[in-house]
């Protein structure tokens, strides 16, 4: 199992709208997720806007070809990437694994 963490940043006015539109994230997305290999998934944002996202699966590049395969994928991105900044291209596009440098089981 691979652990992946990532890092976003949501534009400071976006914030509140950016944990709404998380406490109800559509069922069909949730099940994509689950059905494309994402496990524990998290996200964890800062008031300053730093965006963490962490996650396990077997394999990052499928997970994330999985969920490009998608419609709700597509339909999600859309509607996520007026939230973030300095953002070139869709939000799955801009996550770029951070290298773990420690673990503690």
């Amino acid at each position: 199992m691979k652990r992946v963490c990532f890092l976003l940043k949501v534009k400071q006015d976006r914030l509140e709208e950016y944990r709404e539109r998380h406490a109800a994230v559509w069922p069909e997305m949730r099940a994509a997720l689950r059905d494309t290999g994402w496990r524990n998934y998290s996200l964890f944002l800062r008031e300053d806007g730093l965006l963490v996202g962490y996650l396990e699966t077997d394999d990052f590049e499928a997970a994330l070809e999985g969920m490009e395969r998608t419609e709700v994928n597509a339909r999600w991105q859309a509607e996520m990437a007026p939230f973030f900044e300095d953002l070139d291209g869709r939000p799955d596009e801009g996550m770029r694994p951070l290298t773990e440098v420690f673990h503690l089981d």
